[in-house]
């Protein structure tokens, strides 16, 4: 093993614990309780009655019920089904940026909600994996190791990132978090790859408030972060009009993108608590069964 190498093992192996730890309380604090997908079929939790119908077979009918009525009942029970759950965490090095010391890197927040969800999914009983095959959805508290050491280690030498629907469970959900401040017609075509497996699932833009808010003035050297890009104005502030439209249109595009298809688009600072992006996150995929 290389100096190198060997040098990013140890610091990955000191921060698998922390981060698992983080997103082991970040979804304790979210109290979701137990819940039914209401939808009738195989399972343990009754849903509802219903009246007998045609092709109903005799072992289906709740005698008890149906004897206090002139009717014969069914007694159903709640769809319980597991479903497969693909993640997708933005490795690019546009979400190694942070606008401030007191504020994580987007990558950071990103991982630790992508941890947090597959916690919740995971407990549910669901199967949740990584898309583009690295991670194949997979039940039980084992994956979650899987997935942190893989976020973790996950970066790529791209500016921006381009999501895939390599590895999704046909009909299955997924979640996107990224920045998605790269070309927009990479996530235009990963949406219509899933929308033909009938994969239904949510958008979560992460930014720094730096990026929403745009606070520069005065001489700036604007550079990405891989050094891509680079561009050095005397009167950084005459730029914050058009960097707001800017930014606004690329929202508006996202969100035309997700509803073509029937996702959920949400956005979420790093200057807020992950709490409530955990929560929208798990109730957008509650919402795209």
């Amino acid at each position: 093993m290389s100096p190198t190498l060997q040098s990013r093992a140890e610091t990955l192996g000191q921060s698998l614990p922390a981060l698992l730890a983080e997103a082991e309380l970040l979804a304790a604090t979210v109290m979701l309780g137990e819940h039914g997908r209401r939808r009738a079929g195989q399972g343990d939790e009754f849903w509802q009655y219903r009246a007998a119908a045609p092709g109903d077979t005799a072992r289906m009918i709740d005698w008890r019920r149906s004897a206090r009525s002139d009717q014969t009942f069914v007694r159903e029970r709640e769809w319980q089904a597991a479903q497969s759950v693909s993640l997708w965490v933005d490795p690019s090095k546009s979400m190694a940026f942070s606008g401030d010391t007191s504020r994580p890197p987007k990558a950071e927040r990103a991982q630790l909600l992508a941890l947090a969800i597959s916690v919740l999914l995971l407990r549910g009983g669901e199967r949740v994996g990584l898309v583009g095959g690295s991670a194949a959805p997979r039940p039980g508290r084992g994956q979650i190791l899987r997935l942190a050491t893989l976020l973790a280690g996950d970066q790529t030498s791209e500016e921006y990132g381009a999501p895939t629907a390599d590895g999704m469970v046909n009909h299955g959900r997924a979640l996107f978090l990224s920045d998605f401040l790269g070309d927009l017609a990479h996530v235009e075509a990963a949406l219509i790859a899933a929308a033909d497996r009938g994969v239904r699932g949510a958008i979560l833009q992460i930014l720094d408030p730096a990026e929403e808010d745009f606070p520069f003035h005065g001489r700036t050297i604007f550079e990405s972060m891989g050094g891509g890009v680079r561009h050095e104005t005397q009167q950084a502030g005459d730029l914050r009009d058009r960097y707001l439209t800017r930014l606004a249109e690329r929202k508006e595009r996202l969100s035309e993108l997700g509803r073509a298809v029937g996702w959920h688009v949400g956005t979420h600072h790093t200057g807020q608590p992950a709490q409530s992006a955990l929560l929208w996150a798990y109730r957008a995929l509650e919402r795209g069964q």
